[in-house]
């Protein structure tokens, strides 16, 4: 993954407009911008004037757009590919990323170097570059990998 690159993830889903009962069209994902993750999402109801945007960053993504990405393109897994991996440039890179606590930052590292760290694609790919960039090697799987 490269600076230039673009990392995005999206998801459309259709429900019901609160304001008329029509049909509201929400197209809602991930990205990363400038080394951050970013969330986004508009509606537009098909039937009436109500239309928005909504857009953020920050550690914490908005619970309903994570479980709509993770229901329609299933968890990333990031795994280390040297398990042995040095514990000062991994825990360096999950503080950078999540801001955590060193303790927060330990449990996380044991969790990466055992089972793998679980979370939307973009969410795994954003960690990944933040451990590339500290020569930790990574490998991010989907389900369609």
């Amino acid at each position: 993954m490269t600076k230039s690159s673009v990392i995005t993830q999206g998801v459309k889903i259709t429900t019901r407009c609160q304001a008329c009962g029509g049909v509201l069209m929400l197209d809602t994902g991930q990205f990363i911008d400038r080394g951050r993750l970013w969330w986004g999402t508009e509606g537009t109801c098909l039937s009436c004037p109500v239309a928005w945007c909504e857009q953020d960053f920050g550690d914490a993504t908005p619970e309903e757009i994570r479980q709509a990405l993770l229901a329609e393109h299933g968890p990333a897994r990031l795994r280390l590919t040297e398990p042995e991996a040095g514990a000062v440039p991994v825990l360096r890179a999950l503080r950078e990323v999540h801001g955590l606590s060193l303790a927060q930052a330990r449990a996380m590292t044991d969790e990466l170097k055992t089972t793998g760290l679980v979370g939307t694609f973009v969410e795994m790919a954003l960690v990944a570059s933040r451990l590339q960039h500290h020569s930790v090697g990574v490998t991010v799987e989907t389900s369609s990998s």
